[in-house]
C-alpha cells in the first residue's frame, strides 16, 4: 500500500465562506444527472412505449447497462438510495427476475453490442458470487460483450469476499467503486456505517492483486458530527491508498425523500458555511495531492480517463454522475432503474413485488419517464456542459435573445459573482463552482414544483 510521507502536514489554508453567499449555499437545486431531473418523471411513458423506443435504436449503437440491485446487508441512515435490508432468500429471488428481465429487454431491440457495464445499488456484492456469475451469463447470451468495454461495480468493503473479487476479475470487471464515506469513528457510528480503515485498505489490496487495478472512492462531507478536521484525516488516509478517482458528495439530508434519514439528528449537521469550507478544504487537499477536480465533486488522476475527457471537453453526466465517455443508449435493469434513450427517459417499477409481477408475465415493468420535446434537448446540453466545463457560449444555442428571462434570472447570481456574463459567453470563476447548480438550475422549465437537496 502506498504511503504518502507527511500527508497530515500537507494541510492547505483554511478558507472562510463569504457571508454574502450564505443564502446561495440554503437553496435547493437538482443534482442533474438527467434533465428534466427524476421527480418531473410522470405516468406518460410505459412499457409499451419503452418496447417502442427499444426497437428503434439502430443495430449499430452502443449501449451502456446498468444493473441495480436493491438490497443491502445493512441500511445505512444517510443513505438516499432505493435500497432495503437483505432477508434470506432476497437475493435469490432478485436474480430469477432479473434473469427473466435481462431476456425480455433483449427481445425487444436489435442492438446487442455493449460499451459499458455498471452495477449500483443498494450494495451489489450482496449477490453470493454464484448468482453473479448467473447473471454474467445472461448478459453474455443476450448481449456481445466484447472486450475492451467499461465494466465497473459499487461494493461495500465491509461484505467483499475474496471469492466475490475473483468473479469480478474473471468477469473483465475493470473498476471498482468502493463505499466509504468517511474514516472518523464517531461520524461513522453516526451514520450506521462502521467500517475501520483497515478493512477498506485490505478490500483495496485484494482488488488490486486479482488485476482490478481502477479504483474509484465515494467520500461525504457534511454528515453528523463531522468537523473539517475529520474531512481532513479521511483524505490524508485516502491518499496514502491512492485510489485513481475520488467522488466527494455533499451529505443530502432529504428526510421528506427517504424517511431512514429521520434518525440522522438535523442540529448534528453542519451547517452551510461549514460545509462550504470543508469542500474547498477538501478541493485544495486532493488537487495538492496531484488529483484533477472534475466538475463540481470528482477527482481524478491525471491520466484517468475521466481527467483527459473533462481536459478535451468531452466529460458527461448521466445517473452515476460524471463519465468519461457516452453512449447511444442506457438500458437500466432491476427495481428503480431509469433508462436513458434517444426519445426519454423510462424507470423501472421501484418496488421489488411490482416489478416482479410485471416481469413474470412478459411486460416490461415500466411504470414512469419522460418524453423528451426538443426544448427539453436543447436545455440539456446547456445543463450538462454548464455541469462538466463551467461555461457555455449560448451562440450555440440560438443566442442570448432566446434565453432573456434566463439571463434575467442570472442578472443576482452575476452581481454576487457566481457567473460571469459577457455577451453570448457565459462561465463560472472557480472559486465559485459549487454553485454551479443554481446557474444550471437557470435554464430548468420544471424545477419550481419539486424538493431538492441544498446546493452546497
Amino acid at each position: 500500500m502506498t504511503k504518502i510521507k507527511g500527508a497530515h502536514a500537507i494541510l492547505p489554508q483554511k478558507q472562510a465562506m463569504d457571508a454574502r453567499l450564505l443564502p446561495y449555499a440554503e437553496k435547493q437545486a437538482p443534482r442533474y444527472t438527467s434533465y428534466p431531473s427524476a421527480p418531473h418523471f410522470g405516468g406518460g411513458v410505459d412499457g409499451a412505449r419503452y418496447a417502442q423506443w427499444l426497437g428503434a435504436l439502430a443495430p449499430g449503437a452502443a449501449l451502456a447497462l446498468y444493473i441495480h440491485v436493491p438490497y443491502c446487508k445493512r441500511i445505512c441512515w444517510y443513505c438516499g438510495c432505493n435500497t432495503s435490508a437483505e432477508h434470506a432468500g432476497d437475493a435469490e429471488a432478485y436474480a430469477a427476475t432479473l434473469l427473466k428481465e435481462i431476456a425480455l429487454v433483449s427481445s425487444r431491440t436489435r442492438v446487442k453490442q455493449v460499451a459499458e457495464i455498471h452495477w449500483g445499488g443498494g450494495t451489489p456484492n450482496v449477490l453470493s458470487p454464484h448468482l453473479f456469475d448467473a447473471i454474467m451469463a445472461a448478459l453474455g447470451s443476450a448481449f456481445a460483450l466484447k472486450p475492451p468495454f467499461s465494466h465497473a461495480i459499487e461494493m461495500d468493503p465491509r461484505s467483499l469476499t475474496r471469492d466475490h473479487v475473483r468473479a469480478y476479475a474473471a468477469a473483465g470487471v475493470n473498476r471498482a467503486s468502493l463505499g466509504v464515506q468517511t474514516f472518523a469513528p464517531h461520524v461513522q457510528e453516526m451514520i450506521g456505517r462502521v467500517q475501520p480503515f483497515e478493512q477498506v485498505a485490505r478490500a483495496v489490496d485484494e482488488l488490486r492483486s486479482a488485476g482490478i487495478t481502477a479504483i474509484s472512492f465515494d467520500l461525504m462531507y457534511g454528515l453528523p458530527g463531522q468537523t473539517q478536521s475529520d474531512l481532513m484525516e479521511t483524505l490524508s488516509r485516502t491518499v496514502t491508498i491512492a485510489p485513481d478517482r475520488v467522488a466527494l458528495f455533499g451529505y443530502a439530508h432529504v428526510p421528506w425523500f427517504k424517511s431512514r434519514q429521520r434518525a440522522i439528528a438535523v442540529g448534528e449537521l453542519p451547517g452551510a458555511a461549514a460545509r462550504f469550507d470543508m469542500a474547498a478544504e477538501a478541493k485544495a487537499f486532493l488537487t495538492a495531492q496531484g488529483y484533477e477536480a472534475i466538475g463540481m465533486d470528482h477527482f481524478a488522476k491525471v491520466g484517468d480517463p475521466m481527467a483527459l475527457a473533462a481536459r478535451a471537453g468531452t466529460l458527461h453526466r448521466n445517473f452515476q454522475g460524471y463519465v468519461a465517455s457516452r453512449t447511444d443508449a442506457l438500458i437500466g435493469l432491476g427495481p428503480s432503474a431509469i433508462s436513458a434513450l434517444p426519445q426519454g427517459y423510462a424507470q423501472n417499477d421501484p418496488a421489488v413485488p411490482g416489478w416482479r409481477r410485471a416481469v413474470d408475465t412478459g411486460v416490461l415493468p415500466i411504470v414512469r419517464g419522460h418524453r423528451l420535446s426538443e426544448d427539453d434537448r436543447l436545455r440539456a446540453r446547456i445543463i450538462e456542459r454548464l455541469m462538466c466545463d463551467f461555461k457555455i457560449d449560448l451562440a450555440d444555442f440560438g443566442g442570448r435573445s432566446a434565453f432573456a428571462a434566463e439571463r434575467a434570472m442570472l442578472a443576482p447570481l452575476a452581481a454576487d459573482g457566481l457567473v460571469e456574463i459577457k455577451g453570448n459567453h457565459l462561465s463560472i470563476p472557480e472559486p465559485m463552482r459549487p454553485f454551479c447548480r443554481l446557474v444550471a438550475q437557470a435554464f430548468d422549465a420544471y424545477t419550481a414544483t419539486a424538493q431538492y437537496s441544498r446546493s452546497v
